[in-house]
């Protein structure tokens, strides 16, 4: 079994460590619970990180007030103890900040040992809540990069693209493929992945512009359901006929071009001039051929759709293209 140690759990670890110090050097009592905070605040995103952290602040300072009224109107008493939480759980259910649930329940419980409410009580839980989160929030500002994760998904879902269009080609010039389709099982999960992975990039920035990862995997996911929509036409298209070829060289350059720069434009032009060729050809002999020239058209409006929706898609960040240059056609 591999041992390996994630730059979470380093972060958790420094993090703690300098949490438990910092509230040490202050004086502060239960210091130890300062690292409890930063554990409880380390996200993996920062979006999910500042989230947290203010649930936690808020929930923390309401437990203060709920502690003070309660234990000094009431008893310092187990009994009293239950009642607050009946109370607290439900408000910050209500305030949607339940994820400091948790830690505000330390700080109930740091009230109820102390035994009586000051203002050094008070002022120290404030500090403990302040360093806990603070130093959190300072772990949690950097955050490894994950583009060239997100440029290897895009590679790879693009290569079975390829593929996969390539043995569609081959099936309508030779109506014979000996192709198993693992491409078709592993796209699908790589887009599920690779989806999961850009929207944690989107987390981990606050700008629009970050997302552009997550709607290019997007793209490509209803792009692929497109592709698979289509397999099943070609697989009805028994004869060799001539609309079946001019379709497979297009197809075959558009194989040939897939890359995360948008030149949709150029092949739905040419989408068009050829199904305008089609319409102005014989009408079908036989009732074989009528039925692989429906397919066929049918595959070309498939075809359309695919075109549409790269047409529609913004386009990736500079950096991103330029790498891709060296893998993929123009």
């Amino acid at each position: 079994m591999m041992f390996k140690i994630g730059y979470r759990t380093i972060k958790t670890a420094l993090g703690t460590t300098l949490s438990i110090i910092l509230a040490q050097l202050a004086g502060l009592d239960n210091f130890a619970s300062a690292g409890i905070l930063t554990i409880l605040c380390i996200q993996v995103t920062k979006k999910k990180s500042l989230k947290a952290a203010w649930s936690r602040f808020f929930a923390c300072v309401l437990a203060m007030a709920f502690s003070s009224i309660l234990f000094e109107m009431i008893a310092y008493h187990p009994i009293v103890i239950g009642l607050m939480l009946l109370i607290f759980i439900p408000t910050t259910v209500a305030l949607k900040v339940n994820e400091g649930i948790v830690t505000s329940s330390v700080i109930i419980l740091h009230f109820y040992n102390a035994g009586n409410l000051s203002l050094d009580l008070i002022l120290n839980e404030t500090a403990l809540i302040t360093i806990g989160i603070g130093v959190a929030l300072l772990m949690n500002l950097y955050m490894p990069s994950l583009e060239n994760r997100l440029v290897d998904y895009q590679r790879r879902i693009e290569h079975n693209f390829r593929s996969i269009l390539k043995e569609i080609v081959n099936y309508l010039r030779t109506t014979d493929s000996t192709w198993e389709g693992k491409e078709i099982t592993e796209t699908s999960r790589l887009l599920a992945e690779a989806k999961s992975l850009a929207f944690r990039d989107v987390e981990n920035h606050f700008l629009r512009e970050s997302d552009a990862y997550y709607h290019y995997f997007k793209m490509r996911e209803k792009q692929f359901e497109i592709i698979e929509r289509i397999l099943p036409l070609v697989a009805n298209i028994r004869t060799n006929v001539k609309p079946s070829e001019m379709l497979a060289d297009f197809i075959e350059t558009l194989s040939n071009h897939v890359h995360p720069q948008n030149t949709a434009i150029i092949y739905l032009r040419q989408l068009e001039e050829m199904e305008r060729e089609f319409k102005e050809m014989e009408l079908p002999a036989t009732r074989e051929e009528f039925e692989s020239r429906a397919a066929l058209f049918q595959l070309m409006k498939e075809m359309e759709r695919y075109l549409q929706l790269k047409l529609s898609f913004k386009g990736l960040p500079k950096r991103a293209n330029s790498r891709m240059e060296k893998t993929s056609p123009a």
